[in-house]
């Protein structure tokens, strides 16, 4: 089992690399995007090289093996995945994704997985779904917008 370090690595190199297809990733950006020292990519890239995700040569950019890609597609995914949900119940986006780093390494998969398909749902519903518009009310006034509804419901029919 890997890291949370490498997985983040893994991460890392598959989304520069993925920019401007582009393929590859160079320390420099790989150490900006983590916000480490090189010396700490220089050193995982040869561990990560040594169990067959990267390929890593000096001054080169490092490329991932298929295995490696497979592995920063998984983290990927679910890292999107908990952001999308996250900000579907209103957590401002910067700290969504500051959040998402960190619950991707902790969550089981079968969490993941009703996550992903409570995102789903969600996005496929026809119109903006009427119980997110009254927890975005809840959210900002503490209380539910439907709060007293049924109490007048039971006495109209009552008094009929």
């Amino acid at each position: 089992m890997l890291s949370r370090k490498a997985e983040d690595y893994l991460e890392a190199i598959l989304n520069i690399s993925s920019r401007e297809g582009k393929g590859y990733a160079r320390v420099k950006e790989i150490a900006k995007a983590l916000n480490v020292k090189p010396s700490s990519v220089v050193e995982m890239a040869r561990r990560l090289n040594g169990m067959g995700l990267v390929n890593y040569r000096k001054y080169e950019g490092i490329t991932l093996t298929p295995k490696g890609e497979k592995v920063a597609r998984v983290v990927k995914d679910r890292h999107e995945t908990i952001r999308a949900f996250l900000e579907i119940i209103k957590v401002p986006p910067r700290i969504a994704n500051k959040d998402a780093c960190i619950m991707e390494h902790e969550l089981e998969p079968e969490t993941i997985e009703q996550l992903r398909s409570f995102v789903r749902f969600v996005r496929s519903a026809p119109d903006y779904p009427q119980w997110l518009q009254h927890f975005e009310t809840f959210c900002k006034t503490g209380r539910h917008p439907c709060e007293g509804v049924d109490k007048g419901i039971t006495m109209l029919l009552n008094e009929g």
